[in-house]
């Protein structure tokens, strides 16, 4: 990765680490994203004022402790809290497995627990065709298909960067997609996202560089990255909630479309299972976060209890 960090200097007496960090990532499979993430995290806390140039052996819990706390006062989200938790955490775990660390001053913090009670936001089957109606431009085409994948399909934006043109079988109408920890599923495509991909197949943008497989191609020639995708969805919603007030609109985002597929399919009758294997989760746990019900579904089973009173009202 051609990262490039401020605190990215000769000097950095972390920089051997750093280095084995980066191979570990690499050879785990963890997508480029990921891997910038992670190393951003770890550049913030071995330049944090309180772990700045001191040795690996030193380093304990408080530490940790006082770098998550220092981020938490800045006002960062429980979830990007977590994130650069399992950043450092991941960062030890993978020095004591190449030797050059032997523990993990991470291990044994406890997550900050995230909202859990708040409405999820998805988009139910109308809102979705509005939302695609609501695609438009140049390459709407290509688009439209990213987003019908995530839609209806329930594909991430890292799955949908790294899509090749040869994982799209035409005859069998399937789409091979490589997802986390290097797994690769079968999904069926239905007929009408076949028709648009047909079509955004025929219109690929042409690749500067000769053999480049992406199936989706930016307007530079290089493979869609997942900061484009995820500003292409950001605009796209801009566009599709520009009647409602700013401070009214729905958090909406890329992710949330997989969201919305997962809550489908359920609504629909499809079973826990299925749709775990349809999302590529390792575990049917993750699935269940998607098991939401909304108030009118639980006013609708409610009206249907006969409720008998001891007594008369008067």
């Amino acid at each position: 990765m051609n990262t490039k960090y401020a605190s990215e200097e000769e000097d950095f007496i972390y920089s051997e680490e750093i280095e084995a960090f980066t191979d570990w990532m690499k050879d785990a499979g963890y997508t480029r994203y990921t891997q910038k993430s992670y190393l951003s995290d770890v550049y913030e806390f071995l330049n944090s004022h309180a772990i700045r140039n001191k040795p690996l052996h030193e380093m304990k819990k408080r530490h940790v402790l006082s770098f998550l706390s220092s981020a938490r006062t800045r006002g960062v989200s429980d979830s990007t809290r977590n994130r650069k938790h399992a950043a450092v955490s991941c960062f030890f775990k993978a020095l004591i497995e190449l030797e050059m660390a032997e523990h993990n001053p991470a291990f044994g913090i406890k997550k900050a627990k995230t909202e859990h009670n708040k409405a999820p936001v998805y988009l139910d089957e109308i809102k979705i065709t509005e939302f695609m109606q609501s695609v438009e431009g140049k390459y709407r085409t290509r688009n439209l298909t990213i987003f019908l994948f995530m839609a209806y399909m329930g594909l991430r934006v890292g799955e949908v960067h790294g899509l090749n043109l040869n994982d799209y079988n035409a005859e069998r109408s399937t789409l091979q997609v490589l997802g986390k920890g290097r797994k690769w599923r079968t999904l069926p495509v239905p007929n009408a996202v076949a028709t648009i991909l047909q079509q955004a197949i025929e219109e690929r943008l042409s690749p500067w560089r000769d053999g480049e497989s992406a199936l989706f191609i930016s307007q530079k020639g290089t493979r869609l990255s997942i900061r484009n995708i995820q500003q292409i969805a950001t605009d796209t919603f801009d566009r599709f909630q520009s009647h409602i007030e700013p401070e009214q609109r729905l958090p909406y985002s890329s992710h949330k479309l997989r969201h919305s597929f997962a809550t489908m399919l359920l609504r629909q009758g499809t079973d826990l299972r299925t749709v775990q294997e349809l999302l590529g989760h390792s575990s049917i746990q993750t699935t269940t976060i998607y098991t939401h019900v909304s108030n009118r579904e639980k006013e609708e089973a409610i009206s249907k209890l006969d409720v008998q009173l001891p007594f008369e009202i008067k």
